[in-house]
């Protein structure tokens, strides 16, 4: 079970943590919400909880929740520029279906 960053997402996080002062990792995790059932929910983790599932990509720590890693096993970050707009993708092989809004997801 995994859960990893792409390069560019690496740097993007690496970069947010020097610019904050502060910082252990990333912390990926799933809540229940919208049309199609869950969410990603991303956060800066300053502390590492003992619950948490730890893995490395390109030298940035990514904590998961247990509760949250079978929905999210596999699950590659990428940091996109689109335009103006720019943000993390979820690239998650466990996906069945999204809502319209891209806002949400099941499994």
């Amino acid at each position: 079970m995994s859960v990893s960053l792409t390069e560019r997402a690496a740097i993007h996080v690496r970069n947010t943590i020097e610019r904050r002062g502060k910082g252990l990792g990333i912390r990926v995790g799933v809540k229940t919400s919208g049309c199609s059932g869950l969410a990603y929910k991303l956060e800066f983790v300053d502390k590492f909880l003992d619950e948490d599932h730890s893995f490395e990509s390109f030298g940035v720590s990514v904590f998961v929740e247990p509760k949250s890693l079978p929905y999210i096993d596999g699950t590659k970050l990428d940091f996109v520029k689109e335009g103006l707009n720019e943000g993390f993708k979820f690239i998650n092989p466990n996906v069945k279906g999204e809502c319209g809004c891209g806002e949400s997801f099941q499994v």
